[in-house]
């Protein structure tokens, strides 16, 4: 298990609509003490969104596709599979019929599935269903995904946080790097929030945001 790992595993389940699951949560991938005091400032110098690195690039020049295997495409099928088989679980012993399959690329579509949390009673679907009946099949879903480049996940947010800002969610902080690892900003304090995330403020500056963020981050912030 490697630092980036865990410490998205923990991320994911820590904020914004994310219910923390005790269980799943990596305590020596928390560490952020030293930089979190630099998450409300505004430094929006760096906030363009960068493109998103092609997983079948070629390595043969321009002789043509290369023939070598490829271990990212590898990772993401493994990926996807473990993420399949959470979803699977969450319709069978979560509770949750119309949970969304996994996309193409692995990821969850956490726009449907913050959908399902809002409805009345069913929280749970963000965080490995009633009483965390599928936490470990979510464990291994995050534990396999493929290691992602931070610091275009750090700009990413950054984007994120200041197109929140200036559609009117004005507390919302900007992400910080800890330890090399890109965490996620959002509200102030997420244990005890300050930002309403059903005014329809939040929900209009939400959808106008959603592009800035990269595959796999909606969610995170």
């Amino acid at each position: 298990m490697n630092p980036q790992t865990t410490s998205r595993a923990t991320a994911r389940l820590r904020l914004t609509a994310l219910v923390t699951l005790p269980v799943l949560l990596f305590s020596a991938a928390c560490g952020g003490g030293d930089d979190s005091a630099g998450g409300a400032q505004k430094n929006d110098e760096i906030a363009s969104v960068p493109d998103v690195p092609s997983a079948s690039r070629s390595t043969t020049g321009d002789t043509g596709p290369s023939t070598a295997p490829s271990t990212a495409a590898a990772g993401k099928s493994a990926f996807y599979d473990a993420q399949l088989k959470y979803v699977q679980c969450m319709r069978a012993k979560g509770g949750y019929k119309d949970y969304p399959d996994p996309k193409l690329s692995g990821h969850l579509d956490w726009t449907k599935i913050e959908e399902i949390s809002s409805r009345p009673g069913q929280n749970e679907a963000a965080k490995g269903g009633k009483d965390g009946v599928c936490a470990p099949e979510l464990q291994q879903a995050m534990l396999a995904e493929p290691k992602r480049d931070q610091q275009k996940d750090f700009e990413s947010m950054l984007a994120h946080a200041k197109c929140m800002r200036d559609n009117g969610v004005s507390r919302f902080t900007n992400p910080t790097m800890s330890g090399g690892n890109a965490q996620p900003g959002g509200d102030p304090n997420p244990a005890s929030p300050s930002i309403d995330h059903k005014s329809p403020t939040y929900k209009q500056a939400r959808e106008a945001c959603r592009t800035k963020l990269l595959d796999g981050l909606d969610g995170m912030q």
